[in-house]
């Protein structure tokens, strides 16, 4: 089992950054790749962005490609989403997810994160 806490979510500009961190627990989180997604109201649930369990490869949807960063750091078991150039469209809850590859299905979820943008 690995028990994943969502925080930095908050109220932001247009143009404005966040950093979203994900702290994991339980099972060894190098393991895993982790990945962001997002849920806007009335939308389904989306990719934003992944990353390998060594952090040598990263994948982003193109909407936040060159404007979100993902990371990792084994040594906190906290993964980050680091968001510049928002924009109201970015306005969602944002959910970290673990999985035993970068493209297979996600295991385990966190509780999310609401991130508003406002224009």
């Amino acid at each position: 089992q690995v028990h994943l806490v969502e925080s930095g979510g908050g109220l932001v500009q247009a143009g404005g950054s966040l950093r979203l961190s994900c702290a994991a627990s339980g099972r060894t989180f190098s393991n895993y790749a982790m990945r962001w997604f997002r849920q806007a109201p009335g939308k389904e649930r989306e990719f934003v962005a992944g990353i390998n369990w060594s952090g040598g490869i990263t994948d982003y949807a193109d909407s936040v490609k060159g404007r979100f960063t993902i990371s990792r750091d084994s040594a906190k078991n906290t993964v980050y989403l680091q968001m510049n150039s928002l924009k109201p469209e970015d306005t969602a809850v944002y959910y970290c997810a673990a999985a035993r590859g970068l493209y297979i299905l996600p295991d385990y979820w966190g509780q999310g994160t609401q991130v508003t943008v406002s224009s």
